[in-house]
């Protein structure tokens, strides 16, 4: 038994790191993504956003979150008690999981699966204040974010808090990770306002081209592989049959999910506008993964693709109702991560009998309105304090050269749009 044990801890343990690998490579599809659909003259201000907030996160969750989403002790199921870096229990080297028959792993492996869900969900608030923010301000909104707002609202779900006593659902983050990085991404767009040009004083809505296609479609296929260990990661073992065969069922229904977003998010932006619009195309399949998310084990795989064809539908329709709103998002992460969120929350409720409607309200309410007014406050303390967006002279010139210093393209952005 002992023997059978060390092999199971040994293969669930490499299970979680090599899971947790596959989340951390989705930093590098947000990247690619989000410096494909911006404008040349915003790229290496893109770059170094994302590549410094996946650090900013990683540092934070180390010092506070992680202890305050998972704490050893408690006032309540509201309040976690707070402690500062990891120790304790953090540092044992089994843990153990179920009953019985547990399954052990190391407790360090699960950190480290759960420190890129944190930075996954700064990221999508990356691509939705791109091209108008200062870098600086975003850097200290993600602090706060990645520290404490992200981990307090973990803790009332994963960390046993009182949403997961009401039974609200969230097998992969749909809620907890996707939705609640979008509203903090509509909390700082609604006080950034848009970028200049992007809306006419008639009504209009202006085209804003991103400059270069081929990275922003190299993200979404990076995004598209890492959420195999995102979704397939959460299943946390899979060192015995069933759990082998729920961690084959969740990789099928993630897949599918994604392909029914795009071909649906294709179909749909033809009848609209009359072209193949690769830009919906590619959110449409990060529709069907963020869709998927809530819950890709109960499904099954054509109820799977009925999920992601919906995400796909509902994300062309948000990203468009957005824009006549006035809300400028410059990669369609709200609506993405935001909106099809949602839908994936009560998309449990076709497949998972221990989902409820008031469940699946209560949480989509709380970690929204947390979330939203949390992140409102920051923001609004960061603009007083030293401003959020950049003058209209440096928007116009481009972020790379007055917040970085250099430009990702200089052999072709001598004529700045």
């Amino acid at each position: 038994m002992d023997e059978i044990r060390e092999l199971s801890y040994a293969l669930d343990t490499f299970y979680f790191l090599m899971s947790g690998a596959l989340v951390m490579w989705m930093a590098a599809g947000f990247t690619m993504l989000e410096s494909g659909l911006v404008r040349a003259k915003n790229t290496a201000e893109i770059l170094t956003k994302n590549v410094a907030l996946y650090s900013i996160a990683c540092l934070m969750y180390m010092i506070i979150g992680y202890n305050i989403m998972y704490p050893e002790a408690a006032f309540n199921s509201f309040f976690p008690h707070i402690s500062l870096l990891l120790g304790g229990d953090n540092t044992v080297a089994e843990v153990v999981v179920g009953g019985d028959d547990a399954s052990y792993y190391s407790n360090l492996s699960d950190f480290f699966f759960q420190v890129v869900f944190v930075a996954t969900a700064m990221s999508i608030v990356s691509g939705a204040v791109a091209e108008r923010m200062k870098l600086w301000a975003f850097l200290l909104f993600a602090v706060v974010f990645t520290g404490v707002i992200y981990p307090l609202q973990g803790y009332w779900t994963w960390g046993e808090g009182f949403l997961d006593e009401l039974g609200f659902l969230d097998f992969a983050g749909s809620g907890i990770v996707h939705m609640a990085g979008a509203s903090a991404a509509l909390a700082g767009v609604l006080l950034l306002g848009p970028r200049k040009g992007k809306y006419g004083p008639k009504g209009q809505i202006n085209p804003i081209p991103g400059a270069n296609m081929p990275l922003a479609a190299l993200g979404t296929l990076i995004l598209w592989l890492g959420w195999f260990g995102f979704n397939g990661g959460s299943e946390l073992k899979i060192s015995d049959v069933e759990s082998a065969n729920n961690v084959a069922m969740v990789f099928v229904n993630t897949n599918m999910s994604a392909a029914a977003g795009l071909v649906t998010a294709l179909v749909v932006a033809r009848i609209l506008f009359g072209k193949a619009d690769l830009t919906m195309a590619l959110n449409g399949a990060l529709a069907g993964l963020v869709a998927i998310t809530a819950e890709p084990l109960t499904p099954t795989p054509g109820l799977a693709a009925m999920v992601g064809a919906v995400g796909g539908l509902i994300v062309v329709l948000s990203i468009v109702t957005f824009d006549k709103l006035r809300i400028d998002d410059p990669v369609g992460a709200i609506s993405v991560h935001g909106v099809v969120g949602i839908w994936g929350l009560f998309a449990v409720l076709f497949s998972n009998p221990d989902a409820t409607w008031m469940g699946q309200l209560t949480g989509i309410g709380v970690i929204f309105g947390f979330v939203f007014f949390s992140s409102f406050l920051i923001w609004g303390l960061i603009k007083g304090i030293i401003g959020i967006r950049v003058s209209a002279e440096e928007e116009y010139d481009g972020l790379d050269v007055h917040e970085c210093g250099l430009e990702a393209y200089p052999d072709f952005t001598a004529g700045k749009s």
